[in-house]
């Protein structure tokens, strides 16, 4: 399956905004690392929103273009916002710890059940 990545500028072009549709893994990393990257220095945004509404999975590529991308924007006090995870990706990322140095929106149904536990 082919990547599609739709890229928006928010907030006074501070932010932004992200949205990849496909599995984030070693088949797409380069691409979708190589897209960030130029959309990042092209537009001069410090603070990406990745809308992972439709991304089904990551691997340790994944993970690497996520944490490549915080360190690139950490010098210049940027952010990573990570919105509409699934439950697993979700969990997979608070498992390797980037939910430390990024924000990650908890789904939806993973706060359900934590509140009813």
């Amino acid at each position: 399956m082919k990547a599609e990545i739709k890229i928006k500028q928010y907030l006074n072009k501070s932010w932004l905004w992200v949205r990849l549709s496909a599995e984030l893994d070693m088949a797409v990393a380069d691409t979708f690392r190589d897209t960030l990257s130029n959309a990042m220095a092209s537009s001069g945004c410090r603070n990406l929103w990745l809308d992972f509404s439709r991304v089904s999975f990551i691997d340790s590529s994944g993970l690497g273009v996520l944490l490549g991308r915080y360190r690139q924007l950490q010098p210049l006090g940027g952010k990573i916002l990570i919105t509409n995870p699934n439950e697993q990706v979700y969990r997979l990322l608070v498992a390797s710890g980037l939910h430390r140095i990024m924000e990650i929106e908890q789904p939806q149904s993973y706060r359900l059940r934590r509140e009813g536990s």
